[in-house]
């Protein structure tokens, strides 16, 4: 499959995800994932895709809003594998007190492993390599 279709079947998916978070639909975020999916979050252990499904959860039952955007930095294709590297800024709305909200920004660098897998494009790791927040 040529690059530039796989680039377009990715950002799909990327604007699915971004579209489940903002409605705070973990299952649906989450499809884009492989049952195998290794997730290694900033400075933190590497879990599977059932402890990151749990984790995501609890995060979006605390958060108000969200909302996201990104850009790839880099890609490339090796054997079956399709890397990329992107750039996220995250913007979140979290519950303070009854009627106040705070804002928290989270700006990260994620690298995403994209396999064809019967026929569908999915995530089999994903790895946070820089993450800020303020």
């Amino acid at each position: 499959m040529e690059t530039d279709l796989i680039i377009s079947a990715i950002n799909d998916l990327h604007q699915k995800a971004n579209l489940a978070l903002e409605n705070k639909d973990a299952t649906a975020y989450t499809a884009m994932f492989d049952d195998s999916l290794t997730y290694t979050p900033f400075e933190k252990p590497t879990i599977n895709k059932r402890d990151f499904t749990i984790d995501l959860k609890k995060y979006l039952s605390g958060t108000k809003e969200i909302h996201s955007s990104y850009y790839r930095i880099k890609s490339s294709m090796v054997d079956d594998v399709f890397t990329e590297k992107i750039a996220r800024k995250s913007v979140l709305l979290k519950p303070k007190m009854l009627v106040l909200s705070k804002k928290q920004t989270i700006q990260a660098e994620e690298i995403y492993h994209w396999k064809n897998i019967k026929n569908e494009w999915k995530v089999v790791a994903l790895e946070i390599v820089l993450e800020e927040k303020y």
